[in-house]
């Protein structure tokens, strides 16, 4: 009862905090209100104990798997150069930097156990940095190079953090052996996702063909594809959580969701909306949870070295201080040598401004990884000595965390005011000429059909009337979609109503909107091939294809049945 008690109440707060951040209109991110919460929940009496492996197995993969679903693979391929940089060029280049920096700062941190904590803080977190830029007005090419960053160098950052470990604790560490793992690791994960995401496509795909298309257990069998990628590479001594991350772009890739039907992918939709929406909010009530214990520890550990709690606040800013100085010269190097390289091969390229810098620098923040990670450090026992100092560093982790997301809540909306993207940015402008090509298309298909009724080559065995009927409904379409055109070219015009009393017209008329989106459909995969748009367009509009297409549905099942004389297939998709 008291689990069942607890997780009640997470649940509870989580939707309670999103409506305190709404109607009190509180200026400060939904990731801080929620830790805040979860501070003031534990003051109260609330505790909840944190198992590290608990924690990465429930909460990491299906949020990393459901962002790498969402990532738009054409611009993550065009900018993998970037990605890669920063998801382990800055990881290692971090871990080095503020290890040293440690080091200097806290002598009795040893130089290995340094390395460790600079190695955990190193990644930063898809959660917090999705948190922080949704809903602003950074360019959209700064968020998929953070969000690919956020996804990638979670396995880079665990890596170093597993051989500091090592070294801190057996006094060993070997180039050769760290490089090797971290290739099994990463190349071990990125395959075993590949390869059970496709085995699992697969499978669907050969159920839906039979017929087998049950929306509750494709939902349920699709949110439990994440847990298994993960424990199954996990268990091989890979990277489970690369593994979640290729296990979502395959999923897209096959496009197997496209061969669902229509009610399943809008209910899939709604569903991982939610799951996203609720493990975002308790990761971030949890670390409330932790923070009075992590405070008090701190204040504990600070008395028994004989220095101020005031020094432990000030070495927590320090290093956040310096990770961002590290952060921002290494992407400011990365884009210098990108235009240099880019003048030597006479290559166009875009260069970012110094507030788009800024803004990839703070929007690094910290979040589950680290706090996770640094937890899993051994606890001193009658039998076994421990992690050297963990507490500290536990300590030290958690106080980044809290100042890394200040921060960026701090610096971003300042940041982001006036920057006017929307109107250059060529997602926007494609994904409107996509829908009037779209609409074109309608318009082509409906001149088809009316040339083809004309001749008689739909249905020799039509009677006169079911061809008027037809040539009616094909007009009104004609004139729906030649409107839609003009108000996507910024005219006013009105769209024609539908006379309700006409059962045999609106029955003909359905039939011809299904066969138009089929068209649809067809032309916008054919662009995502030509890779004239990408998939995250493909997305959007296949979205609002799956709305128009259910309201449909309903429309035809509202309809009476058809008299024996009817044709059945005017009504069926």
């Amino acid at each position: 009862m008291h689990v069942v008690f607890l997780t009640l109440a997470l649940l509870t707060v989580s939707g309670i905090s999103s409506l305190i951040s709404r109607i009190g209109r509180i200026p400060v991110p939904l990731p801080l209100i929620q830790i805040a919460i979860g501070a003031v929940a534990a003051l109260a009496g609330l505790k909840i104990g944190f198992d590290p492996d608990m924690f990465l197995l429930l909460f990491i993969p299906p949020l990393l798997y459901a962002d790498a679903y969402r990532m738009p693979m054409r611009e993550f391929g065009e900018l993998r150069n970037v990605i890669i940089m920063l998801a382990l060029g800055l990881v290692v280049f971090t871990t080095l930097g503020c290890g040293y920096f440690i080091h200097w700062m806290i002598p009795p941190i040893a130089l290995p156990a340094a390395f460790a904590l600079a190695a955990v803080m190193s990644p930063t977190d898809a959660v917090s940095v999705g948190s922080m830029i949704e809903g602003g007005r950074a360019p959209a090419r700064v968020v998929h190079i953070l969000h690919g960053e956020a996804l990638l160098n979670d396995a880079s950052g665990l890596v170093c953090f597993k051989f500091a470990v090592a070294a801190a604790m057996t006094g060993i560490f070997s180039f050769q052996q760290a490089l090797g793992s971290f290739m099994f690791m990463s190349a071990g994960g990125i395959i075993m996702g590949v390869l059970i995401a496709w085995a699992a496509c697969r499978a669907e795909h050969v159920l839906l063909v039979r017929g087998y298309d049950d929306p509750p257990t494709h939902i349920t069998l699709a949110m439990m594809l994440p847990f298994a990628i993960y424990l199954m590479a996990d268990a091989m001594d890979c990277s489970g959580i690369l593994a979640a991350v290729a296990g979502g772009m395959t999923v897209k890739f096959t496009g197997v969701m496209n061969e669902a039907r229509t009610e399943t992918r809008l209910k899939a939709t709604t569903v991982w909306d939610m799951v996203n929406f609720t493990f975002n909010a308790v990761i971030f009530l949890l670390l409330g949870l932790q923070l009075p214990d992590l405070v008090t520890e701190g204040a504990r550990i600070a008395r028994q070295g004989g220095v101020s709690p005031w020094f432990l606040i000030l070495a927590i800013i320090a290093i956040q201080l310096s990770m961002s100085m590290m952060r921002f010269v290494w992407i400011w190097v990365s884009i210098t040598a990108r235009r240099l390289f880019a003048h030597v091969r006479h290559r166009q390229t875009v260069i970012p401004s110094a507030r788009t810098i800024l803004i990839m620098t703070v929007a690094g923040t910290r979040g589950a990884i680290t706090l996770a990670a640094i937890l899993s450090l051994p606890i001193a026992t009658a039998t076994s000595a421990g992690f050297p100092g963990r507490d500290l560093l536990v300590t030290l982790a958690a106080g980044v965390i809290i100042c890394s997301l200040v921060l960026a809540s701090v610096t971003m909306p300042p940041l982001m005011a006036g920057m006017q993207t929307d109107e250059d940015d060529p997602a926007l402008r494609e994904l409107d000429a996509m829908r009037i090509e779209l609409a074109q298309t309608a318009v082509q298909t409906l001149h088809a059909e009316q040339a083809a009724l004309a001749h008689h080559e739909i249905d020799h065995d039509a009677d006169e009337e079911t061809v008027d009927l037809k040539q009616e409904a094909i007009s009104r379409l004609l004139h729906e979609y030649q409107d839609s055109l003009k108000r996507l070219d910024n005219t006013a015009a009105a769209q024609s109503g539908i006379r309700a009393t006409a059962i045999r017209e609106k029955r003909a008329e359905l039939a011809l909107r299904f066969h138009v989106i089929r068209h649809m459909r067809e032309r916008l995969h054919l662009r995502v091939m030509q890779r004239r748009i990408n998939d995250e367009t493909e997305a959007t509009i296949n979205q609002e294809l799956d709305f128009i297409e259910q309201e449909l549905q309903i429309e035809a099942h509202s309809l009476p049945r058809q008299a024996a004389g009817d044709h059945a297939d005017t009504a069926a998709h």
